[in-house]
């Protein structure tokens, strides 16, 4: 009797009560889209505690989905490495300028570093990577500590042009190197090399120290012609002489005689005892003799490589050519002597690097 009453009933009649586990047909339990069951997660906001629906099946499913994805999330990030380095690798490969920076890693010199000269290093190293990784750049840390090779002669102060001839010889396809000591601070990262200096260098250098010439060094010598002649090697001169905190110089037959020259045991072995700055004294003196030396070397303003903070050149300290500006931008400070009297190198650095944070501070960033 109640097959022949389901039968004959109209679905369209039937209330939603109807529709119970006991009373739905199997055929519709089973084969309707209308009633069924929804596989999306369902909540329900009516009762106390909201709680999730799922069906166990569903759930792994998905779950096996986003396992895929997050598998394939590192290998993505592994294959996108090996090729940024690869690409990087390749540009140091073709880099046509190196960066030299005097370190001490070894722990100091005569004796160990304290924390603050550990910090100025690690400051110091990481200012000149960005500035290499931005532009390109190859950055060579040299380690300056006392060595064997140096110390039976007592060559601590006199290792620049050894180092420039290992480097050349390590880098052999790079054009320029840029010698830096550890107390340099570049202050305006974004200025390429080229763009800034290296570009127009035959018309940014004097050829002749007739434009400044603190130490009163010769100004003419016979036999000395400038005319076609290129640059290759950029100096600066502060109020003690030529300044070799940070200079560069080319490759080129000039180059690698000057370096040969200037590392001469004769000089050192014979003046070492006279000069005070060693190696710079030295260079001085090449430059006052030996024409064909000036020939190739320009010099250009201290503050386009080597700007000065106050306490330096004291007896200079109301000339504005040789002090960093921060409404000029200077490209570099050159923290020289930071380390004798009542100066602090790490006062200084940190000094100039809170500041470059602060001028180079995004427009949009209010906070320090």
């Amino acid at each position: 009797m109640s097959n022949d009453y389901e039968k004959s009933i109209d679905p369209m009649d039937i209330s939603d009560e109807y529709y119970n586990k006991k009373n739905m047909p199997f055929s519709l339990n089973k084969y309707s889209k209308i009633m069924k069951p929804n596989n999306k997660l369902k909540f329900n906001f009516f009762n106390s505690k909201t709680y999730l629906k799922f069906e166990k099946n569903n759930v792994f499913i998905k779950f096996k989905k986003i396992l895929k994805y997050l598998l394939l999330i590192p290998i993505i990030f592994f294959l996108l490495s090996l090729i940024k380095l690869n690409f990087f690798q390749n540009n140091l490969n073709n880099s046509k300028i190196v960066i030299i920076l005097a370190v001490n890693q070894g722990g100091g010199v005569e004796r160990w570093k304290t924390p603050q000269e550990w910090s100025v290093e690690r400051s110091s190293i990481a200012n000149k990577k960005d500035y290499a990784e931005r532009h390109g750049y190859i950055l060579t840390l040299k380690d300056t500590t006392l060595k064997r090779r140096y110390s039976h002669e007592w060559r601590e102060g006199w290792e620049k042009a050894d180092i420039l001839r290992q480097t050349m010889r390590e880098f052999p396809n790079a054009e320029w190197f840029w010698w830096l000591d550890t107390h340099t601070f570049i202050m305006e990262p974004e200025l390429s090399l080229e763009s800034y200096l290296l570009n127009n260098i035959d018309k940014n250098a004097y050829r002749s120290v007739n434009h400044f010439n603190p130490m009163k060094i010769k100004s003419d010598i016979p036999y000395v012609t400038t005319v076609n002649q290129p640059v290759d090697m950029i100096l600066a001169q502060d109020c003690g002489g030529f300044n070799l905190g940070s200079f560069l110089i080319r490759r080129s037959e000039w180059s690698e005689l000057l370096l040969d020259i200037w590392w001469d045991p004769v000089y050192y072995e014979q003046m070492h005892m006279f000069w005070e700055h060693k190696e710079q004294d030295c260079l001085e003196n090449l430059y006052n003799d030996l024409p064909w030396i000036r020939e190739r070397l320009g010099f250009v303003p201290l503050k386009s490589i080597n700007s000065f903070p106050k306490g330096a050149c004291e007896e200079q300290k109301n000339d504005p050519r040789y002090f960093y500006n921060k409404n000029d931008r200077d490209f570099i400070v050159n923290m020289a002597g930071c380390n004798y009297g009542d100066r602090s190198c790490w006062d200084e650095y940190e000094y100039y690097r809170n500041l470059k944070m602060k001028l180079h501070r995004p427009w949009y960033q209010f906070w320090s």
